[in-house]
């Protein structure tokens, strides 16, 4: 028997800047992730005891982010020790991936409830710091065709046509969205303020969000993979794509993802512990996709991972009301809704990674807490999230809104 996987609550912390001099640099990961456990036990009263894993994305598992903080955090937030947990790395998509599987622990009934999400410290511990050959070892990078993610953002610019001016007018509508979401208190019941030991505010906002963005505050920014391309990596991006004469370097730090510190937690389980807990479903997992695509270009997984979840779900993309793409870099979600030939006014509502950054750990979770919250505020059934992923992955979940306003 196959059992539905609910989603109960979404609960994330703001994003704050993932550099020394951010907010949340003097938090450690261990904190941001234990301080949501207390949160989504208050919010969801239950016996810690009754959990059956708790299942977390990281990219950097190292240093302060090593040593399976899903497990450790749970003792640190005082749950029962009955509590298991595992942190896993699918690079940037490590935080959805982590929901997924917490979701098919619970379609599977071998579990019953399970906690999902993710978390990054890019401020203490900088991405690259686990020193994995993939991006790092010169003979791993020819073997495998790598790119930096950046070359291969310019590369589907590059194909597609996008100019400088349209990756910047869709980054500064990012930031307008993402401020509008703020004013209008979209995040109110779902990003738990990050307080310090004497109970005093560190962060209650995403601290990347700039209202004051333009395209023309934009254009003075320089492009940031220009040089790396230079360092023969534009050569094999051409070796694999010949029809391509000349990369043009596009992206830059204003239309890509910043570096983000953060947190997020989604509590799923079946509909009899839903019973026992007297917990009310708001959204379910309804499928998920994981797909491999060319490794060198990298970041054109998100379009046939949302079609493999569709294909799963028996759905189409017209019965898909909200869209939530991973704003990696502005071409790959432009790429999204052109070739998916999507309103862009149903895609990233609420603006996204290049607004509020990108915790690599976490992202994926947020985006899916988002989409839930975006739902149930349009009274709107279901929606997708995608997401690029290192390696030339792509991954996708689709939920429907179970609660009707």
């Amino acid at each position: 028997m196959t059992h539905e996987a609910l989603i109960f609550d979404a609960i994330r912390t703001p994003r704050g800047k993932g550099k020394p001099g951010g907010a949340l640099h003097e938090v450690k990961p261990i904190q941001l992730v234990a301080g949501l456990m207390q949160s989504l036990i208050q919010r969801n009263p239950l016996d810690t005891a009754a959990i059956d894993d708790v299942v977390l994305g990281c990219v950097s598992a190292v240093g302060d982010q090593g040593g399976d903080i899903a497990k450790i955090a749970s003792l640190y937030a005082g749950w029962d020790t009955n509590v298991a947990g595992v942190t896993l790395n699918r690079f940037c998509a490590s935080g959805a991936d982590a929901v997924n599987i917490a979701a098919m622990k619970v379609r599977s009934g071998w579990e019953s409830l399970v906690v999902a999400g993710g978390f990054e410290s890019m401020s203490r511990v900088p991405i690259l710091s686990d020193g994995g050959p993939w991006a790092l070892d010169p003979q791993t990078n020819n073997k495998t065709g790598f790119l930096p993610q950046g070359i291969g953002a310019d590369l589907i610019a590059t194909l597609a046509g996008y100019d400088r001016d349209r990756l910047d007018a869709f980054a500064s509508e990012s930031h307008r969205r993402a401020a509008a979401a703020w004013a209008a208190g979209k995040n109110a019941g779902s990003v738990q303020p990050v307080m310090d030991f004497n109970g005093q505010l560190i962060l209650a906002q995403d601290e990347l969000v700039r209202a004051q963005t333009t395209p023309e505050t934009l254009a003075a920014l320089k492009p940031s993979f220009a040089g790396m391309g230079e360092m023969a990596f534009d050569v094999v991006a051409r070796a694999k794509y010949p029809q391509v004469e000349r990369i043009h370097h596009v992206h830059h730090a204003g239309n890509s993802s910043g570096l983000a510190d953060g947190a997020a937690l989604l509590l799923l389980g079946s509909a009899a512990e839903a019973k026992r807990w007297n917990l009310t479903p708001k959204a379910r997992v309804v499928a998920t996709a994981l797909v491999g695509t060319d490794p060198t270009i990298m970041l054109t997984g998100p379009m046939p991972a949302a079609e493999k979840a569709l294909n799963v779900a028996g759905l189409s993309k017209h019965d898909i009301d909200l869209w939530e793409i991973n704003e990696a870099f502005a071409s790959v979600t432009l790429r999204f809704i052109d070739d998916f030939e999507l309103d862009p006014a149903t895609v990233n509502v609420n603006g996204g990674a290049i607004a509020m950054g990108h915790p690599l750990g976490a992202t994926g979770a947020m985006l899916i807490g988002t989409l839930m919250d975006e739902l149930r505020a349009q009274n709107k059934r279901y929606g997708l999230v995608a997401m690029c992923v290192g390696g030339g992955m792509g991954i996708a979940t689709i939920v429907e809104n179970l609660v009707k306003e």
